[in-house]
C-alpha cells in the first residue's frame, strides 16, 4: 500500500486554519509536567523474582530423592497422682447417677420484698423535698431586715444581779452538802432559780 496523495488527504476548513494560525499561546496556563514512572521498584521486582523461583522449586521438586523415615510412637502412662485423680472423678460421676431424689426433703420457696416500706420511703421524700427546697430556693422572696447590735456587757445593776446568784448558788449546794440531803446540783440550781 502506498502513501495517500497530497491531494487525497482531507483539506482542513479556512477559517479553523486561520483560528490555528492567529492562536496566542500566552493565554494558556502554565501547568508542571509530571512524570509517572510506571517501572516497578528495585524490591517489586525482587519479591517477584524469589516467589517465582519458590513456585519453580516446588514445581520441579523430586520426592524420590528424599529418605524414607520411620515414626516413633512414644507412649506415656499416666501417673499415679493422674490415676487418683481419675479415680477420684469417676467415683463422684457414679454418685451423682446413682442419687436417689426420693431422699430429698421437700421445702417451700419464701419470696422477700426488698422494697422499702411505707416510713422509708416518706423519709426519703422528705429529704428529697428538703434538698429540692434548698436547690430551688429563691433569695428575691426574702425581706429586707436590719440588724440590731446589742451590747452584751452587762451593767453595774446587771453584773451585781449576777454576782449575787452565783453567791446564793454556791451557798445553798454547800448547804445541801452540809445538811446531808441528798439533792443534785441540777435540783438546786432550779431551787435558786
Amino acid at each position: 500500500m502506498s502513501s495517500p496523495s497530497l491531494k487525497d488527504l482531507p483539506k482542513v476548513a479556512l477559517d479553523l486554519k486561520s483560528e490555528l494560525e492567529g492562536f496566542n499561546h500566552g493565554c494558556m496556563k502554565k501547568a508542571a509536567t509530571a512524570e509517572k514512572n510506571v517501572l516497578p521498584s528495585a524490591e517489586d521486582v525482587r519479591q517477584e523474582r524469589q516467589h517465582s523461583e519458590l513456585i519453580h522449586d516446588v514445581e520441579t521438586f523430586k520426592a524420590d530423592q528424599l529418605k524414607h523415615a520411620d515414626t516413633k510412637e512414644k507412649i506415656v502412662l499416666p501417673n499415679a497422682k493422674d490415676v487418683a485423680a481419675e479415680k477420684t472423678q469417676q467415683t463422684l460421676i457414679a454418685g451423682i447417677e446413682k442419687f436417689d431424689t426420693a431422699s430429698l426433703k421437700h421445702t417451700e420457696t419464701q419470696e422477700k420484698n426488698p422494697l422499702p416500706d411505707k416510713d422509708a420511703i416518706q423519709q426519703e421524700k422528705g429529704k428529697q423535698q428538703l434538698i429540692s427546697g434548698i436547690e430551688n430556693f429563691n433569695p428575691a422572696k426574702l425581706k429586707h431586715a436590719e440588724t440590731l447590735e446589742k451590747n452584751p456587757l452587762p451593767t453595774k445593776e446587771g453584773s451585781y444581779a449576777v454576782y449575787s446568784q452565783f453567791v446564793f448558788v454556791s451557798v445553798l449546794r454547800w448547804h445541801i452538802v452540809y445538811r446531808g440531803n441528798i439533792v443534785s446540783a441540777i435540783d438546786a440550781e432550779k431551787i435558786a432559780a
